[in-house]
């Protein structure tokens, strides 16, 4: 037997590498009956009875959540929530062409949103706490990344959701994407007349549905599920093209919002560092500072101690411009008073000395007690 060469060995150990991977990867291992999976999926699309009860609960304890900035009774909200069931449901009626389904998925996911919305609306109206916790800030703003989130997130749950066993994969999907507390979000800015909040979180909300839905019809495809053979292949298309055009409505607007953030977080950045290195004289202690970056860009930082002269703030003013931050105006907001600094440090210090043994005097009395 002729030994092989160089060149047949190395494509050899490919073709064996590819079988290999091939193997790993293979989504048929452990695959559920596609009728089966169909049938599991088209389930959990209906609004009705227990599973409407359970999603108004559900808002309810997410709401409060956000209401006191509580992450952990947040995700547990996630977790009860059944929002998952007609977003994944659009996915598969539109990969399968079964349009039945597809408007079944869409009236129940209608339904679920105004009772969602509802409900976060009437107990913001009435909840004592009225503040927006950073939670809530946090699900106004959608990025590029919360497109991403969805998409691969939607991706795991439909393969999760196509295996024999069943995995938490559904569960944690419903917790990265984030589906209930955007809508509780917008639910608290119709209560507080926010319309900014309204709109943010209603938008978000409305990324991860496109989104999920998106992945599980490629899964769906990628899989070649059984298609409805029975109806119009003009429809089909036309269903198609409706997904394309509003997955473009919504990725095309998620990046101009990722850009305009990324772009701020730099600003921002800058401007701190900016303060930190620059703001250092001998008469004169910053106090604050405050950074707007819309609908102009200012940097805002109150001295106390001796009035900065003139020359010093020019000087400060070109530094913006070297350091790229040419379309930013300064502000530098101080009292002009002459104040012996180390006199004012050492007022300071024992005045948190003080501070400090009274909250110790305060602890001991109350263990004595």
């Amino acid at each position: 037997m002729k030994n092989e060469s160089a060149p047949e060995k190395k494509r050899s150990l490919i073709v064996q590498a590819v079988h290999y991977l091939k193997g790993r990867f293979d989504l048929e291992e452990g695959k559920e009956d596609e009728l089966e999976t169909i049938e599991y999926i088209s389930k959990n699309v209906e609004f009705k009875g227990a599973n409407l009860w359970i999603l108004i609960f559900a808002i309810f304890v997410a709401s409060i959540g956000l209401n006191v900035n509580s992450t952990a009774v947040i995700i547990g909200a996630m977790l009860i929530s059944p929002l998952m069931g007609p977003i994944m449901g659009i996915g598969l009626a539109a990969g399968i062409n079964d349009f039945d389904l597809l408007k079944r998925s869409f009236r129940n996911l209608g339904l679920a949103i105004f009772i969602a919305i509802l409900t976060s609306t009437i107990y913001f109206s009435i909840t004592p706490i009225s503040d927006a916790q950073s939670e809530l800030l946090a699900r106004t703003e959608p990025t590029v990344w919360d497109v991403l989130i969805a998409l691969f997130g939607g991706l795991a749950g439909i393969v999760a959701g196509s295996r024999k066993e069943k995995s938490n994969a559904i569960p944690g999907v419903a917790i990265a994407t984030a589906l209930m507390p955007p809508l509780c979000t917008a639910g608290y800015g119709l209560a507080t007349g926010n319309l900014y909040f309204f709109l943010g979180a209603f938008y978000l909300f409305f990324i991860n549905s496109v989104f999920i839905s998106l992945s599980t019809y490629l899964i769906v495809r990628f899989m070649k599920y059984p298609k409805k053979h029975f109806l119009d292949p003009q429809r089909e298309k036309k269903v198609q093209a409706s997904i394309t055009l509003v997955t473009l409505l919504t990725v095309i607007p998620s990046v101009w919002l990722a850009y305009g953030i990324v772009k701020k977080s730099v600003w921002e950045q800058e401007a701190l560092q900016f303060v930190k290195e620059e703001f250092h004289f001998s008469k004169s202690l910053v106090l604050g500072s405050e950074f707007t970056y819309s609908p102009e860009q200012i940097i805002e930082v109150r001295l106390i101690g001796e009035t900065v002269p003139v020359e010093e703030q020019s000087r400060l003013e070109k530094k913006l411009i070297e350091i790229g931050l040419d379309n930013t105006t300064l502000r530098i907001v101080q009292n002009g008073a002459a104040t012996d600094l180390s006199m004012l440090k050492s007022e300071v210090l024992e005045e948190m000395y003080g501070w400090n043994e009274a909250l110790i005097a305060g602890k001991t009395s109350k263990s004595i007690n």
